[in-house]
């Protein structure tokens, strides 16, 4: 999964991307899904599929920091990059430790930040 672009992440399962704003929803909300399985399966100690969902979010984050903007998005993107660095650094505390503490907080990021993309690009988002 590792160097593939954010359209990627998506086309393979045939959902159709609209917009930018669209396709960063969506990217999000992979997140949320993504950890909600790690946590799940760090508390049914099944390691290989703990691995597995925590790899498929650490994949997201990592994309999300592979399209910032810093020329367009200034001290934003300077801010997401520190926030993004920082979520992949509990998750892969989490895997080591299994921690689901640390997952708890990457899920709550998440959804600020989607909450707060909803909010940014609603009208975008409604078409």
């Amino acid at each position: 999964m590792r160097g593939n672009n954010a359209y990627n992440l998506y086309q393979q399962n045939s959902v159709s991307v609209e917009s930018p704003a669209k396709l960063i929803e969506m990217l999000y909300e992979g997140i949320l899904r993504f950890s909600a399985q790690a946590k799940r399966y760090i508390e049914a100690e099944d390691i290989e599929k703990k691995i597995y969902y925590i790899n498929r979010t650490t994949d997201i984050f990592t994309e999300l920091l592979n399209t910032l903007d810093y020329d367009k998005g200034g001290d934003v993107a300077v801010y997401l990059t520190g926030l993004y660095t920082h979520q992949i650094k509990l998750l892969t505390q989490a895997n080591v430790t299994n921690d689901t503490t640390k997952v708890d907080t990457v899920i709550n990021v998440a959804k600020g930040l989607l909450e707060a993309w909803r909010e940014i690009n609603q009208d975008e988002l409604a078409r």
